[in-house]
């Protein structure tokens, strides 16, 4: 059985001193949780959110790192150095990453390895555009995306791997993917981890959805056979929000 796993990305908002205020509320509001749960911080935050949501039942993630251990890459931050600080997940290959960075299905795939082999959980985003949905290329592109993102990703390793698909036009946009057509694209994508490992993958691998979910649709989305959680953006921003997306089961 698949525990539901709700994600919050704070993407670049909350300085410091409110992201410490901000998660000292959450770990009061969801400590009777039974949902697993993941906030991640901007950067210059971690090591202060770390110190507050140690020995809670919130998971410390992060929002990227570097496709290498260490050396010349300027702006970027390492594996080691969000190991050190208590991360124990880290989201790779957002749209947004994507889109305005530039960043390819070959340098999401050398990140994600070496997340795995330094044991941090990965949540993993793929998603289609507008404009790739109204040409009918949904499925075909979070199937390259997928495929090319777990290249040489091993069934074993698989047990790390949290796939979030995010249909890039629903992201802050208020737009939401109905129900059914998220439930439609979470099997196919089911189906993709099962050809390219076994039903048994497949059926243990966490799919959450990500795009405008909040307090309202929550409830519908997570009533999908193969939608197993969500990764959340602006609903995360905001202690009742996240707290009621959190508890959407109660």
């Amino acid at each position: 059985m698949r525990k539901t796993f709700i994600a919050g990305n704070w993407k670049m908002n909350k300085t410091p001193s409110e992201a410490v205020a901000f998660a000292k509320e959450l770990v009061v509001s969801l400590k009777d949780s039974d949902t697993k749960l993941m906030i991640a911080p901007s950067m210059t935050a971690i090591s202060q959110v770390a110190d507050v949501i140690k020995g809670s039942n919130i998971i410390l993630g992060a929002q990227n790192m570097a496709s290498v251990e260490s050396g010349a890459r300027t702006g970027e931050t390492s594996v080691l150095m969000l190991k050190d600080l208590g991360v124990e997940a880290v989201i790779l290959g957002h749209s947004e990453r994507r889109s305005i960075y530039g960043e390819s299905d070959v340098l999401i795939n050398e990140k994600i390895k070496l997340a795995l082999s330094h044991n941090l959980e990965v949540l993993f985003c793929i998603g289609e555009t507008l404009e790739e949905r109204e040409a009918g290329k949904a499925e075909e592109v979070c199937f390259s995306q997928t495929e090319l993102g777990l290249k040489g990703i091993s069934a074993e390793e698989m047990k790390n791997i949290v796939i979030a698909y995010e249909p890039v036009w629903a992201i802050g946009t208020g737009k939401t993917a109905s129900p059914e057509d998220a439930q439609a694209i979470h099997k196919a994508i089911r189906g993709k981890i099962e050809e390219l490992y076994s039903k048994e993958v497949a059926e243990k691998v966490i799919i959450q959805y990500g795009g405008s979910v909040k307090p309202g649709n929550v409830k519908e989305l997570m009533a999908q056979p193969d939608i197993d959680g969500g990764l959340i953006g602006g609903a995360a921003l905001d202690t009742d929000s996240f707290t009621a997306l959190a508890n959407y089961n109660k």
